[in-house]
């Protein structure tokens, strides 16, 4: 018995740093930042992910509206936060390689947006309903195109696939799967306050786009007015599923503003 305990030691110990050595040896360039970041694709793979992945989505969430009006909307408002994008990149050097493209779900009950890597971003009928200004429809797509930008989904891919190595040698070295299933508890965790980073980054990002589009970013602090009138004191919606709370949102980005625009948001712009 004392053998095999640590044959499993041995071995858990091994597929712990194999995980940590794959983990760490992830490093790729964002072309947009210009930083460097551990990741688990090249950008051409981020967009054909994204592409495959488009499908399921749409099929998760009843399809495409069927209604081209509302869908002309969305697109104009994503060119112009993508038209706003490239023309600052011209001015550091650095270029967008994703093919954003813009889409407005069926679903009328889960209140949500949300992007795939390499440029694909969603938003639901439900969430889009209950926008009442072009501004809000920026922030809300803003912050997604800003996951994108940021990279988000391929650097969780790149901590899931350590997690998911450090939760296997957890269970060969107990021996059974109710220790792997504690470590796996554990990681999601891990990824929860990530995520929650990853909005604070994608916040800043929305803030930015839409100014730079015309648009007023605090129209980003309606949005989370009307989210919390919508969960009607239950439940967040989906959209807010990794942030704080809607009434603790509201100051979240009104920081956020704050350190974009330390002397004010410009005027002029739209709400």
């Amino acid at each position: 018995m004392r053998r095999i305990s640590m044959s499993r030691l041995v071995i858990a110990a091994i597929i712990a740093l194999i995980s940590f050595i794959s983990y760490f040896s992830l490093s790729d360039h964002n072309p947009i930042t210009g930083e460097k970041q551990r990741v688990a694709l090249s950008t051409k793979e981020e967009i054909a992910l994204g592409l495959h992945a488009a499908p399921k989505m749409l099929q998760q969430h009843h399809g495409l509206l069927p209604n081209q009006q509302a869908q002309a909307h969305i697109d104009r408002v994503g060119s112009q936060l993508i038209a706003a994008l490239n023309h600052s990149l011209e001015k550091t050097g650095n270029k967008n390689p994703y093919p954003f493209e813009f889409h407005l779900l069926a679903d009328k009950q889960i209140i949500n947006a949300f992007a795939l890597p390499g440029g694909q971003v969603f938003i639901t009928a439900a969430l889009y309903n209950r926008l009442t200004t072009e501004g809000q429809l920026a922030g809300v797509l803003g912050h997604e195109i800003g996951h994108v930008l940021a990279r988000h989904g391929a650097q969780r891919l790149a901590k899931q696939h350590l997690t998911q190595g450090l939760a296997g040698a957890a269970g060969v070295a107990g021996g059974d799967i109710q220790t792997a299933r504690m470590a796996q508890a554990v990681a999601q965790l891990v990824h929860m306050k990530y995520g929650r980073a990853d909005e604070l980054e994608s916040d800043m990002w929305g803030v930015r786009l839409t100014a730079q589009a015309g648009y007023d970013p605090r129209s980003m602090l309606d949005v989370m007015r009307i989210l919390e009138q919508a969960s009607g004191g239950q439940s967040p919606p989906e959209f807010l599923s990794t942030h704080p709370k809607p009434t603790n949102r509201v100051a979240y980005i009104q920081q956020v503003i704050n350190e974009v625009f330390p002397n004010g948001v410009p005027e002029g712009l739209s709400p």
